[in-house]
């Protein structure tokens, strides 16, 4: 599941040169003495800060860079000493240092210290300044901006105590001598000290964003209840309270004080066994934040581990059982580890699960990953690995402290694949293997589907499984997850609105989508995380985690927030049976016109896929329609956006759907390798063309599934290849039972390119009968056949009787009186006139009363017989 890569090694890149310092200072060629080299901190820009104790009883500390691969060493102490927390100003003149003194032993009797802060000065090495001597750790961390700062003759400090209080400290420096960097008046540097937090009993430094994050008791709220907050550190080195948000934690989670991110005290034992509750806070720098704890409940075997994610407003407590079935010899961590990987949150317990949370998709669990048993060990030891936060949102960083060793943890693209090509074992019901499928294709469309060759692998995976799960339909999930990837332009706010899962468009969900078996998951909205001082106007992180908040909270009270594509089916039945046009229909073409100048239509003969090179009136409609209805629900539900961007989202959402479809087409036509042979209507169809036939009905039904448009020139192909590999009966049942469309531009390539033997002609007669009497009259003048020259002659001469008659007043109707066939045209005319004649005579028995019928019956018959001259007159 995870990739891990190796970046740094303690040995490897430390302690070998280490080694050849020692051998310096000794004056030997090779140093065989043991150097304790431990890591003790690790800074905004990567620099890893470590210790080790030198062969003539010192301690020294030195510098890794990560960027040249060198070490420098910073300062040495002349004897040895146990240093528990260190950082290193930006402009590495300063380290502050914290050590834990031995106060047993020879000096038993001196009044001593258990820790000692100090200051120095390194530039050169010059004065130490001692700033703590208390019987509690003390943590210490250096600010660094991402200002280049080195100019500056300026340091802030924070001091970080175990009696729950946090110290800021401003150091003045000032430059002697040209070069040497001094504390200015280290006299008063107890009195530049300003208390940023008062009693808490847990704290988080975040070194990327320069947040402190602590607990504290809230004495406002029922017992039990804990108040979490956030400092904010500025540029200017000022900071504020800018986040308070209630948590419900059990009384008494942290016997001692907890300190996460903030170095690594070798000489403090953590006791994993007395922690009953494990707190991480990670942050995504586009507007999101996760606080998360966890919680073993030893009696039960069981681990309930909760995530609260202010962007969400809202909270997922999950529930899961260990058993009981491991040896109880073989010792197992006892919390789970929380590993940050873009929007992903990985919980990992050894031996146990792995559980792959979705923090912009949590509303179902069947959109993250769960896995179970021996094959989620990924070989870390996670009471000794810690989590990195690292510069890259898209990876971390894990250090095991046991070997020295930092790997950077990616997800595996290779693991997912297996994931879905994996065959149901007929032991494994699908119902469990569908969600792992479902949670494992977005993650790779979604997360990393900008990788051109993993979306190839995919739709390599669509190919060799065109069916549809009996969950879900993946031909949907790809391409509204894809479209979705490729929209949201880094918004959280877009969430809740765009099309994400065709799952949601279903009327009953499948049970096995929205339950995980052995994991009892839970849901609290409104976690009531408020936003305190210049948060409210401040640009970046906060302002997009305010309005992420604030949005799901608008759309949470709103029905149906998020668009359905299914929901424009009734628009589009009445917009298909409009006949005229109409000031609706121009508005649908003139969006049709702005998605189609978006689609990369260059160089289309040089396209492997013939698309986008004909009209297409019913898919112009629906694009048309598809972009209207969008952009209403978009301006309806995220008037923040603007019209502007709103239109410019949905047109682009649109075209790359049309792209989308010609992509995957492309795809499969390069799989199967198929050449301009496969649009001649001679020949039959090979396999290849059979599957490609497949694949694309497979993309048809998805598309009418979600009432979402083609590319015009898709019907004409689909088309073509079905009357190349299916029986024409097949073919014309396909056709009845409206599967396939035919289209003027299908129709009259078939009539010409066909020949007309028996078989062919059938099928051409067969086709005639079923298109709308418009095209079938422009189809006769590409067919060159008698019965094509019957019918071109007989509109001819309808032609100009009706030109001729259009004087006389007379509208030559014959087709609206059901059952006149007007096979002879010259008499039909005829008959016409004579019938509008009768119509529009007198009669000039009407207004008489007494008619005798029988005498103007006999004297009709006479005059015929004279008029025949079978009589005279």
């Amino acid at each position: 599941m995870l990739k891990l890569k190796p970046k740094f090694d303690l040995h490897r890149d430390v302690v070998s040169d280490v080694l050849r310092k020692e051998a310096s200072v000794c004056r030997v060629k090779e140093y065989s003495g043991e150097v304790d080299t431990r890591i003790l901190n690790i800074e905004r820009d990567g620099s890893i800060l470590f210790c080790w104790k030198g062969a003539t009883g010192t301690t020294r500390i030195g510098k890794y860079d990560p960027n040249s691969k060198q070490n420098k060493l910073l300062y040495t102490f002349d004897k040895q000493v146990r240093v528990s927390s260190c950082s290193l100003n930006k402009e590495e003149t300063l380290l502050a240092v914290s050590l834990a003194q031995n106060t047993r032993g020879e000096e038993r009797l001196k009044p001593i210290s258990k820790c000692l802060t100090l200051l120095i000065e390194i530039q050169p090495i010059n004065n130490t300044k001692v700033l703590k001597a208390v019987d509690c750790r003390v943590k210490v961390q250096f600010l660094q901006s991402e200002a280049d700062r080195r100019s500056v003759l300026e340091s802030h400090l924070l001091l970080l105590t175990e009696d729950g209080y946090v110290d800021l400290y401003h150091v003045l420096l000032t430059r002697q001598e040209g070069y040497r960097v001094v504390m200015a008046h280290p006299e008063r540097l107890s009195k530049t000290a300003e208390r940023v937090v008062e009693d808490f009993c847990w704290v988080q430094w975040d070194g990327r964003t320069q947040r402190l994050y602590y607990l504290t008791h809230n004495v406002t709220h029922t017992q039990g209840k804990f108040m979490f907050r956030c400092v904010q550190f500025y540029l200017n080195h000022n900071c504020e309270t800018v986040l308070e948000l209630p948590l419900g934690l059990p009384a008494n989670p942290f016997p001692t004080v907890k300190f996460v991110n903030l170095g690594f005290d070798h000489y403090h034992t953590e006791r994993p066994e007395k922690e009953l509750v494990r707190m991480e806070v990670l942050t995504n720098r586009i507007g999101s934040m996760c606080v998360c704890y966890s919680q073993p409940l030893k009696d039960k075997l069981e681990l309930i581990y909760t995530l609260v994610l202010v962007h969400k407003d809202c909270s997922k407590t999950f529930r899961v059982s260990l058993g009981s079935d491991q040896p109880p010899q073989k010792a197992k961590p006892l919390h789970p580890l929380f590993i940050p990987i873009g929007y992903y949150i990985l919980v990992y317990l050894q031996d146990y699960f792995l559980h792959c949370i979705n923090t912009r998709q949590q509303e179902m669990l069947c959109h993250s990953l769960y896995l179970s048993g021996p094959d989620v060990d990924l070989d870390l030891q996670s009471a000794n690995v810690t989590v990195l936060h690292a510069e890259e949102e898209s990876s971390s960083s894990l250090l095991d402290l046991t070997t020295g060793r930092i790997h950077t943890a990616e997800l595996s693209p290779a693991y997912l694949l297996q994931l879905l090509r994996s065959d149901t074992p007929s032991r494994c019901p699908s119902s469990k293997t569908d969600p792992q499928r479902l949670a494992a294709l977005h993650c790779l469309l979604v997360y990393m589907g900008n990788d051109p060759n993993l979306e190839l692998k995919i739709i390599e995976w669509l190919c060799d499984n065109v069916n549809a799960f009996e969950s879900f339909d993946q031909f949907q999930e790809f391409i509204l997850a894809s479209l979705y990837r490729i929209s949201y332009e880094k918004s959280l706010s877009l969430d809740k609105v765009l099309p994400y899962s065709s799952v949601f468009n279903k009327k009953e969900i499948p049970a096995c989508l929205l339950e995980v078996p052995g994991v009892l998951c839970t849901t609290e909205l409104h976690i009531e995380a408020v936003f305190k001082g210049k948060a409210r106007g401040l640009q970046g992180f906060w302002s997009e985690l305010q309005w992420n908040t604030e949005r799901t909270k608008y759309l949470d009270a709103v029905p149906n927030p998020r668009y359905r594509t299914s929901h424009i089916q009734a628009d589009w039945d009445k917009l298909r049976s409009e006949r005229r046009p109409s000031s609706h229909m121009n508005h649908m073409e003139d969006n049709t016109k702005k998605v189609l100048s978006m689609v990369d239509t260059w160089c289309l003969d040089k396209k492997l896929v013939p698309l986008f090179q004909e009209e297409d009136h019913q898919q112009r409609a629906l694009i048309g329609l598809t972009v209207d209805k969008l952009r209403e629900h978009l301006n309806r539900h995220l008037p923040r956006l603007g019209k502007k961007k709103i239109d410019s989202l949905v047109v682009n959402y649109v075209a790359k759907l049309l792209e989308l479809i010609r992509h995957m087409l492309e795809s499969v036509w390069l799989k199967y390798k198929l050449g301009p042979c496969v649009l001649c209507f001679t020949q039959r169809g090979s396999p290849g063309e059979w599957s490609v036939f497949h694949f694309m009905f497979r993309i048809l039904e998805a598309m009418r599934g979600l009432c979402l448009p083609l590319p015009p020139g898709y019907h004409t192909l689909l088309a073509l290849f079905a009357v190349r590999c299916l029986p024409h009966h097949t073919f014309l049942q396909y056709i009845d039972h409206g599967v396939l469309q035919l289209t003027e531009t299908f129709v009259s390539r078939l009539m010409t390119d066909l020949d007309n033997s028996d078989a062919n002609e059938r099928l051409k007669f067969s086709i005639l009968k079923r298109l709308p009497e418009p095209m079938e009259q422009r189809i006769y003048h590409m067919w060159d056949h008698p019965v094509s020259s019957a019918s071109i002659s007989r509109d001819y001469v309808r032609t100009l009787l009706e030109k001729h008659n259009k004087n006389k007043g007379f509208a030559f109707t014959g087709r609206d009186k059901p059952g006149f066939r007007p096979e002879f045209l010259p008499l039909t005319y005829l008959a016409k006139i004579l019938s509008d004649i009768e119509e529009q005579a007198l009669n000039p028995f009407e207004e008489q009363e007494n008619v005798d019928a029988r005498f103007v019956e006999e004297t009709a018959l006479k005059q015929t017989l004279i008029l025949l001259g079978f009589e005279e007159k």
